[in-house]
């Protein structure tokens, strides 16, 4: 599968990151897909003639790495399994490629947009938050809760594919080989036979993604990485929302 996507990947047309700065959509509509892997190749020769493909550091394919950080009783993942539809998620994301890092503080509204703020920082994981040092005004600023009562929680790693399209300002990523690892109970596993499509737009506007997507028969589904992250490697936790998408996950990657 993976030659496939590679030799597809080379017949599109390539953006730098600099081109893409003008799409950064830090404030945003999104769309979450979730579908085979093995769906990817002809995902690909479907978007060709309308989307160019993120090349970074003369790759399209690039490493990320997330760690979460959380109360001590997983108030932020609680919000999401209570259906709360104000939330919000402190993680530190790196990009592997380009050996850079950002503390972000992403919140989603009840009206459904997604606002991300972030700053550089010199680290990709903590092992307490006391080594957030000048980082800590940005978090007690931004964040819900407490700063000084976050704490490592999860982890993850995967490959991601980032897209533009030719005519409308819609960014697509595409997540592959999804791995966890959490904090609580040391228990690590992947969804390595699942990808996670996602459709970043200013608003409900008209799409060329999503056609594509309907094409394939993809329904919309919510997918947090993170909760879903969460779900798979702590028994402890309440998570009756999330039981029918375990389901439905398990079905795709039969």
């Amino acid at each position: 599968m993976l030659t496939k996507t590679h030799a597809m990947l080379e017949t599109m047309r390539a953006v730098s990151l600099d081109e893409m700065s003008h799409i950064r959509l830090m404030d945003r509509v999104d769309s979450k897909f979730v579908a085979p892997a093995s769906l990817l190749p002809a995902l690909l020769e479907k978007m060709s003639p309308h989307f160019c493909v993120q090349v970074a550091n003369g790759a399209r394919i690039a490493p990320y790495c997330t760690q979460y950080l959380e109360t001590p009783d997983c108030k932020m993942f609680l919000m999401h399994q209570n259906g709360k539809l104000a939330r919000q998620k402190i993680r530190i994301r790196s990009y592997l490629d380009s050996n850079l890092s950002f503390l972000e503080v992403k919140n989603k509204s009840n009206k459904g947009r997604t606002s991300k703020k972030r700053i550089p920082v010199g680290f990709s994981h903590l092992a307490s938050i006391h080594e957030l040092g000048e980082a800590r005004p940005f978090l007690e600023k931004n964040s819900f809760f407490d700063a000084g009562m976050l704490e490592p929680s999860l982890a993850n790693s995967f490959k991601r594919l980032t897209f533009v399209g030719n005519k409308a300002a819609e960014r697509i990523t595409v997540d592959l080989n999804l791995a966890f690892l959490s904090y609580k109970t040391g228990r690590e596993t992947t969804l390595d036979r699942l990808m996670v499509l996602e459709l970043k737009q200013d608003g409900r506007q008209r799409s060329d993604f999503r056609a594509i997507v309907d094409s394939f028969r993809i329904k919309q589904t919510s997918f947090s990485k993170y909760c879903m992250g969460v779900v798979l490697t702590n028994d402890n936790v309440k998570y009756n929302r999330f039981k029918s998408k375990l389901i439905t996950i398990n079905k795709l990657i039969q």
